[in-house]
């Protein structure tokens, strides 16, 4: 459990995941147009990839890529050589500042997550004991295994719960 938080929290682990994605993203853009650095058009395409990827492979709730507008006040703020294009490194840097939120939000509901359902889980088992049918059959299932279900269905249910607010 301690390794899983630390990979959740861990800056350095943030930033190998972000480099793989903007490094797989940006080369199959740069492809895509031929063009070595990326115009706006490419850059919100590009951003467009990364938050498909982000809520197809994250946990929680779904987030919605930011408006073209903000993009656009952004791709000015990380264009540092004022070229009108982002290079890979200024890529990166941009996509770093733009889901800075985007992965405190799924860490803090997953540690949540894994801290609470565990606990809850084993609650709601010895709350059963006394269900006719249904406590004896609770009560065969190994706690680990029991507690493992629960905090599935926990995570599941999160991901279909949050999924569909459009403000996440």
């Amino acid at each position: 459990m301690g390794q899983i938080l630390d990979k959740l929290q861990g800056k350095e682990w943030r930033r190998k995941q972000i480099r793989k994605i903007t490094d797989r993203v940006f080369d199959g853009v740069k492809n895509e147009t031929g063009r070595a650095n990326l115009k706006f058009e490419d850059l919100y395409i590009a951003v467009l990839i990364v938050y498909n990827d982000i809520n197809k492979h994250l946990p929680g709730p779904h987030f919605d890529p930011p408006p073209k507008d903000k993009v656009r006040e952004m791709m000015k703020n990380c264009d540092i050589n004022l070229d009108g294009e982002i290079d890979r490194e200024e890529f990166y840097n941009f996509i770093k500042q733009l889901t800075a939120d985007t992965f405190i939000i799924v860490s803090q509901k997953l540690i949540i997550t894994l801290a609470v359902a565990p606990a809850v889980a084993l609650a709601t088992k010895r709350s059963t004991e006394k269900v006719p049918g249904v406590g004896n059959v609770v009560q065969k299932i190994p706690n680990s295994v029991y507690a493992s279900l629960v905090t599935l269905a926990v995570v599941w249910f999160q991901k279909q719960t949050f999924g569909d607010d459009p403000k996440y």
